[in-house]
């Protein structure tokens, strides 16, 4: 994140615009709507500026810029054809820490002006911190229109019931609880239509009979994918933007995580092997204590939670409890890191089945059918496996599979940082060392490995043997 995003109080406050031409009299314009005093200083003035300065919108003086207008700025904008003039005003406005904004020069600047959406009061700013303001205008078009300028009139309306229900309902969860029901419910609804009277007394009633009692907790059992934010359901965001709070895996990616709201606790509950920052009984133990206290609870699992992810054990907990919960499934990281290595888990040719094995068990037990597991014309799947390559690899060959059959390794699938590593059950071992292949890995063994080379999509030319 280059700047962070702030909204910035500037009523009744001197602003000061240096450069009289279109672009700086709409920056004096989103000035004087946010309130600002602006003072517009150019050796030659458009007409924009000068009818604003006869409507005494904002004073303006036909001269060449001085430093002493930088004496009581709290903003101030450089919009001159001169770079050398605007460079030396950012660099006087720095020098007394006033924010400075200079058009087109994102590096010269210590704010910058977003592409906005206005509902007053609610204000959408989007930014792309100044690398590409026609993308951002071209995001704030896609948003105004599916955002409906009623929003304003619902914010206005929750801002007249704001003392009322901090009064009513004193628990902050609450709360938030009750302007979720109003804000996307009925209310909402009367406001877009226009029906303000009815959407008033509405939320009154909905006031009046609001049992804060009746608020139960729940879990959302939501799969995350196998790293790529794009892949997750819209369900699965809608819950992630609602839980209180949020216990989450350490195969969840952080631009997932990031999508969780902003406020919600996030409690880590990573499993390594042989490292578990929480042991499963206690992660079964506190989803249950959290939904009873009343919050929505999300748990955020990597890939699948019915995949390897554990999920059986805990919504047993969570009916045991007689706890209310909801399991939206994920792409699991056999089907999300195959497609994104171009390495199809069937084909009519290579392979008519697919099985998906846990690289190791519970207790470090063996147990695996691996006479089963070495049929040819067949994909196997190996999560988890990273530290046993070596055994599974032998194990194979042991029991039948040909040393050469193809076999891969994909490093952080479906992410920027994919690595995929192709060899046989004969190489596969040393590539791990050869390359610094570290977890989360999948393992792929089967014929299908080989169309990687023709099929490999998402990463071309990077496949490494």
């Amino acid at each position: 994140m280059n700047f962070l995003p702030v909204f910035y109080n500037i009523d009744a406050k001197p602003c000061l615009v240096v450069g009289g031409g279109a672009i700086a009299a709409r920056k004096a314009e989103l000035l004087v709507r946010a309130g600002g005093r602006v003072l517009v200083v150019a050796a030659e003035v458009g007409d924009r500026v000068r009818e604003m300065a006869h409507d005494e919108k904002l004073v303006f003086e036909q001269r060449e810029f001085l430093e002493s207008d930088l004496d009581d700025a709290v903003c101030v904008i450089a919009a001159t054809d001169n770079e050398s003039v605007n460079a030396e005003i950012s660099r006087l406005s720095q020098a007394r820490n006033i924010p400075v904004n200079v058009v087109d020069s994102p590096e010269l600047c210590s704010f910058i002006m977003p592409a906005m959406i206005d509902r007053d009061p609610v204000q959408i700013a989007i930014s792309t911190g100044g690398v590409s303001p026609v993308l951002a205008r071209m995001l704030r078009s896609k948003l105004e229109s599916c955002i409906p300028g009623a929003y304003g009139e619902l914010a206005r309306l929750a801002d007249e019931f704001r003392e009322p229900v901090k009064q009513n309902l004193p628990d902050v969860d609450s709360r938030r609880r009750f302007w979720e029901t109003i804000l996307d419910g009925q209310v909402a609804e009367l406001v877009f239509a226009g029906r303000i009277a009815d959407a008033r007394e509405q939320l009154r009633q909905a006031l009046e009979t609001f049992d804060t009692d009746a608020v139960k907790g729940e879990v959302y059992l939501v799969g995350a994918g196998p790293g790529d934010p794009d892949l997750i359901t819209f369900k699965a965001l809608r819950l992630m933007q609602q839980a209180d709070v949020v216990v989450y895996d350490r195969l969840v990616s952080q631009p997932i995580l990031d999508m969780v709201r902003r406020d919600a606790e996030k409690i880590y509950a990573g499993k390594a092997s042989s490292n578990h920052a929480i042991p499963q009984e206690s992660i079964n133990q506190l989803l249950v204590r959290l939904a009873q206290e009343g919050k929505r609870v999300l748990r955020l699992k990597g890939g699948d939670p019915f995949i390897f992810g554990r999920g059986g054990e805990e919504i047993a907990e969570l009916i045991d409890e007689n706890i209310e919960f909801q399991v939206v499934p994920g792409i699991t990281a056999a089907s999300g890191c195959a497609s994104y290595a171009g390495i199809p888990l069937t084909h009519r040719d290579h392979s008519q089945a697919c099985i998906f094995v846990t690289g190791h068990r519970r207790n470090g037990e063996e147990g695996l059918n691996w006479e089963m597991l070495s049929h040819a014309n067949q994909t196997v799947v190996f999560y988890m496996g990273l530290e046993n390559v070596e055994r599974i690899c032998t194990a194979l060959k042991a029991h039948g599979r040909a040393a050469d059959t193809p076999a891969a390794l994909v490093e952080k699938g479906t992410t920027a940082e994919q690595r995929v590593f192709v060899g046989d059950l004969d190489s596969l071992p040393n590539l791990i060392g050869e390359h610094d292949v570290r977890a989360p890995t999948l393992i792929l063994v089967g014929e299908v490995v080989a169309l990687h080379k023709k099929l490999g999509w998402y990463k071309p030319g990077e496949e490494i043997k």
